[in-house]
């Protein structure tokens, strides 16, 4: 499985219903799981991201179904990162000549 991070805003919907987000984190937990990926991690942040979500997903197609499905609710927009782990950037790095 491959990982991601995305870097979530609240859309001006998504500020003005705040109190549902850590219900809107569980259903988006469970969509993920339907979609054959999981969320290892939610974080509630300060900053110019008002949540980080850590993601393993089968492939870039995945997440990208599951980050428009959740864009298009309306609550939330997102930046999402392929994030590599020391082994795998290690194999990237060994293909360099």
């Amino acid at each position: 499985m491959a990982t991601y991070i995305s870097l979530i805003q609240f859309t001006d919907q998504g500020i003005r219903n705040v109190k549902d987000t850590v219900k809107r984190g569980e259903a988006a937990i469970a969509e993920a799981e339907k979609m054959g990926m999981k969320i290892t991690e939610e974080f509630w942040t300060m900053g110019a991201y008002d949540v980080v979500v850590l993601f393993d997903a089968p492939d870039d197609a995945t997440m990208s179904a599951f980050t428009l499905k959740v864009g298009s609710m309306g609550n939330v927009k997102s930046q999402t990162l392929r994030a590599f782990r020391k082994q795998e950037m290690e194999g990237i790095l060994a293909k360099l000549k």
